[in-house]
């Protein structure tokens, strides 16, 4: 009973469940067909909003640029007010108000600066608006028209900057000004630099150095804005240009004080040794004042004028000033020197350049060690070596120039030869203080250049090397004499010259031993020539005491009188020989006519006196007596004189015909060599 009671009650709830089940399965598909219409109207009503969101879209975004072309406008007309008010105040000129002047055209680049960004932003914004209008319908010809105009109007505005940068424009016009201005500057604080010695006192080369651009601070900083704001537009190089023309002018007007006319003379121009001598004196003590006065103010100027734009700047500044100020012509004039035929006065010559070169190579390095004076660097350099080179051949060369003079004929008077007193001379120069250190000096280098080592005392070796050579054309010579009488007294001449070195740098060099020797020589020379020459005169009137006595009956007038008379024959026959014989040195001239008066003169009067008692009744006494014994006295020291030449003094005409034989002979040699 239970059970079918249970059954029953499973049946009825089935029943309700298909019940309720069969009522959500209608409800669904009523919601399905409701779902399909909604869906079918939304993607309608879609499709009819998709363009009107676009536009909508659009239309903000062009709001949007408007906004913006707004904004940039306001902006715009702000500048183009400080444009107008900077423009009338650029019209001024830059000398009543610099500094504000240079102000305004530092904001006028900055304004047009701003004005073409901001226009820059507003064409684009504007651009966009157009093509926007351009494609809708709604938009009238009127507002496309406005909207074209103005963006010509910005476009215009845009290129303002570029264009007041053309010549002619308001920027290029205040930049002209400014440089004008800084060209009235330099001129007007620029005067010629007065050279003085550089003997004289500092503080008066400090206060002429400060004439040459009276530099003051306020001065500086006027330069200074000049040139920054020239510099930060790219017009550097036009006052750089200025700078360089007015200093450059200034410079060589500085140097029309000094006289230069020998810095124009050519190498077949120099007339002698003591011409160049003389010119080089000049150009070295010139070179100094331009360097240490000129050029040294100058470059301190330039780094002052130049110093916030960079050391580039003001190093080819200075380095363009140098060469307009003529220091290349300096160093042409030590070319042209180095250029001469070799001679021993070259030598000398080349060792005074180098010591004026060698004394400014510190100042030299300093003001021309940039990249900027590379030119004048590069010809001091080559002009070095060539001094160097050039004095090393010559003075090599010295020895074996002597020994190609062997085969010349010695003086016919007997003297010293201008060959032997000018290597004397000449080797005395060297020696001394004032070119022997820079011989040595230019030795070592153009050894070290071979790479050779330097020895010490290589210099003394080749000087006596050069004396010895003397000493062997002096044995040479004294053996081309016919006479050997002549041949004597020129061998006495030349050791007493060689004598004479006692107490000089060269006699010192050779040693008190060679000196003793020369003395020793001198001497016997002397005795040779006094016995040779003149010893046998004196036998003609030596006669036996007794025979001269007044009660003496073997001896005869006429014996006597032959015997003067043959006196007189041999000793005019000597003078007449000798009389064109000379005796260069003073001393030993003296001595040797004093050795002859004592020996001819006492017994010369003792004869005539003698003679005139034994023929005192000869009426013809006065015609054998030619001559007294002050008369023959007299004759005797006149002879061995230095024959004087007209027209000019003596030791002068000497030198100068010393110079131009010996310079000519070793020209001969090195041509030879």
């Amino acid at each position: 009973m239970e059970n079918m009671e249970s059954l029953e009650a499973a049946r009825k709830c089935l029943t309700t469940s298909l019940e309720t089940s069969s009522a959500i399965a209608s409800a669904l598909d009523e919601s399905r067909s409701r779902l399909q219409l909604l869906n079918q109207r939304y993607l309608s009503l879609q499709a009819s909003l998709r363009p009107i969101s676009k536009q909508k879209c659009s239309f903000v975004n062009i709001d949007q640029c408007i906004d913006s072309v707004l904004c940039s406008a306001a902006a715009l007309l702000k500048v183009s007010d400080s444009v107008q008010q900077l423009e009338h105040s650029l019209l001024t000129d830059p000398s009543s108000d610099l500094y504000t002047y240079v102000s305004d055209t530092k904001k006028l680049e900055e304004a047009l600066k701003l004005l073409t960004d901001n226009c820059r932003l507003a064409v684009g914004w504007l651009k966009d608006v157009f093509e926007f209008l351009q494609d809708k319908a709604i938009t009238n010809e009127l507002y496309l028209l406005n909207v074209k105009k103005s963006l010509r109007i910005l476009q215009e505005l845009q290129v303002k900057e570029e264009s007041s940068r053309l010549d002619g424009g308001l920027l290029s016009t205040a930049f002209d000004k400014l440089e004008l201005e800084f060209h009235r500057l330099i001129i007007a604080n620029s005067m010629p630099l007065p050279l003085v010695s550089l003997t004289s006192h500092i503080g008066q080369q400090a206060s002429i150095a400060k004439q040459a651009l009276p530099l003051t601070s306020s001065l500086a900083g006027e330069l200074h804005a000049i040139i920054e704001r020239l510099h930060a537009n790219g017009r550097l190089d036009k006052c750089q240009s200025i700078y360089v023309e007015v200093r450059g002018m200034n410079a060589r007007r500085s140097l029309k004080t000094l006289d230069l006319s020998y810095l124009e003379i050519l190498t077949a121009e120099f007339e002698g040794a003591q011409c160049i001598e003389s010119y080089i004196d000049q150009w070295g003590c010139h070179l100094e004042l331009v360097v240490k006065q000129l050029l040294k103010t100058e470059c301190r100027l330039s780094a002052i004028v130049f110093e916030k734009i960079g050391p580039e700047a003001w190093m080819g500044c200075f380095a363009k000033i140098a060469i307009e100020s003529g220091i290349l012509s300096f160093i042409q004039f030590g070319r042209i020197v180095t250029e001469r035929k070799n001679d021993p006065f070259k030598l000398l010559n080349l060792l005074s350049i180098f010591k004026v070169l060698n004394g400014l190579r510190l100042i030299f390095n300093q003001l021309f060690s940039v990249k900027a004076c590379k030119e004048i660097r590069t010809v001091t350099e080559d002009l070095i070596k060539q001094v160097v080179n050039g004095a090393s051949e010559v003075f090599w060369q010295l020895p074996a120039q002597v020994r190609l003079q062997r085969p010349t004929s010695p003086p016919s008077d007997g003297s010293v030869p201008r060959l032997v007193s000018f290597v004397i001379d000449y080797c005395n120069q060297l020696l001394g203080d004032a070119y022997r250190p820079h011989l040595t000096q230019v030795l070592g280098i153009h050894l070290s250049w071979r790479k050779e080592a330097y020895e010490e005392g290589i210099v003394f070796c080749q000087i006596y090397n050069a004396i010895k050579e003397v000493a062997v054309n002096l044995d040479s010579w004294s053996k081309a004499y016919e006479d050997i009488t002549l041949s004597y007294l020129f061998m006495m001449n030349n050791h007493c010259h060689f004598c004479n070195l006692r107490g000089t740098v060269l006699g010192n060099m050779m040693g008190d031993s060679w000196l003793k020797a020369h003395e020793q020589y001198k001497d016997y020379y002397a005795a040779l020539y006094l016995r040779n020459s003149w010893g046998k005169l004196l036998s003609i009137l030596v006669v036996q005491r007794d025979i001269l006595s007044p009660t003496s009956a073997s001896v005869t007038s006429q014996d006597l009188t032959k015997r003067l008379n043959a006196f007189n024959l041999a000793f005019d026959e000597r003078y007449k020989k000798q009389s064109n014989w000379v005796i260069s040195d003073e001393i030993l001239r003296e001595n040797v006519c004093k050795h002859l008066v004592e020996g001819i003169i006492p017994i010369y009067r003792a004869y005539v006196k003698n003679y005139c008692l034994l023929i005192e009744n000869d009426a013809k006494v006065d015609k054998h007596m030619k001559y007294t014994a002050q008369s023959l006295e007299n004759k005797i020291r006149s002879l061995f004189q230095p024959r004087q030449r007209k027209g000019s003094s003596s030791k002068q005409t000497d030198l100068i015909s010393k110079i131009k034989e010996v310079s000519h002979q070793f020209r001969l040699t090195l041509a030879a060599l």
